[in-house]
């Protein structure tokens, strides 16, 4: 198995919103993204793998060596080897790629969050620093659509967080900030006990339209010179944003299931953003 193909078997068995973006891109893209993505999977991974939390951050600490590898051009793990090529072409930067381990480090140091400010720290380096190396793959000329990449990341992020809020629980993790639950009354131990109530909807409902803001937000700083160039990224927004619907239309039944998409709509909404642009997608969510 080549770099390439290992990351490519990486990022189909995932099933994840982003693989459906890949398909779509020029073949040096997408392998580039695909790369990116594989290296993003394989740090999480520790984390989620690992029930001892000393080996895993002897993992990561292994992992940061592989990016001063990588930048010194002598890639070992055949992720890097993938990514190596695009480094330079893409701009693709060791301090990024330090930022997202640091994330998963901080899965290992913090299960709470006081507020939303530390959670947006969080949240940056999970994903929001990811958009900002997806946006560099994928084409940009303006400044702003790092802003826009930024801040898409975040909405994922969010949206990551809010279908996933009895899964994390059952980890250990629990996300939404601690002052907004006392905001709305609701309990750790409620949560861990999947207790829905409609204290908790209230608390969730206030968690999306977060979420939405930030897609709101991303939308608004995309320049319409680079809207083309980052198509991929609009059929990530149009699928994370459906899931947020299906999610809300559920009434956030979040804490004893996994609200999805099927394949084939994950599929459909990714054609039509790359057959029609994205336009009607960016005016909807601007609002």
């Amino acid at each position: 198995m080549t770099p390439d193909e290992y990351c490519q078997s990486k990022a189909a068995q995932s099933g994840s919103s982003f693989y459906y973006a890949f398909l779509f891109l020029p073949p040096e893209r997408r392998r580039a993204i695909t790369a990116l993505y594989a290296f993003c999977r394989e740090v999480d991974d520790v984390v989620d793998e690992c029930n001892e939390p000393s080996v895993a951050r002897m993992k990561l600490a292994w992992w940061r060596t592989q990016i001063e590898r990588l930048y010194e051009g002598h890639a070992e793990h055949p992720v890097m080897q993938a990514l190596a090529p695009h480094i330079k072409t893409y701009d693709l930067r060791a301090e990024r790629l330090h930022a997202i381990v640091e994330g998963m480090e901080m899965d290992l140091d913090q299960t709470r969050y006081l507020d939303w400010p530390g959670l947006r720290k969080y949240c940056w380096h999970a994903a929001g620093v990811v958009g900002e190396l997806s946006a560099s793959i994928f084409g940009y000329t303006q400044p702003e659509t790092l802003v826009y990449a930024e801040k898409l990341g975040l909405a994922f992020q969010l949206t990551n967080i809010i279908r996933d809020v009895g899964d994390d629980a059952r980890r250990g993790r629990i996300y939404l900030p601690v002052d907004d639950m006392q905001k709305f009354n609701v309990k750790a131990s409620e949560i861990i006990d999947r207790q829905h109530s409609d204290r908790f909807v209230e608390l969730m409902r206030f968690q999306t339209e977060r979420a939405r803001q930030c897609y709101r937000e991303a939308m608004q700083a995309l320049p319409e010179a680079d809207r083309r160039a980052q198509r991929p990224g609009l059929m990530m927004a149009a699928i994370y944003h459906a899931l947020l619907h299906e999610i809300e239309r559920d009434n956030w039944q979040v804490l004893d299931q996994r609200i999805s998409l099927t394949p084939i709509r994950k599929f459909w909404l990714a054609w039509k953003i790359w057959v029609g642009g994205g336009r009607s997608l960016i005016k909807r969510l601007s609002q």
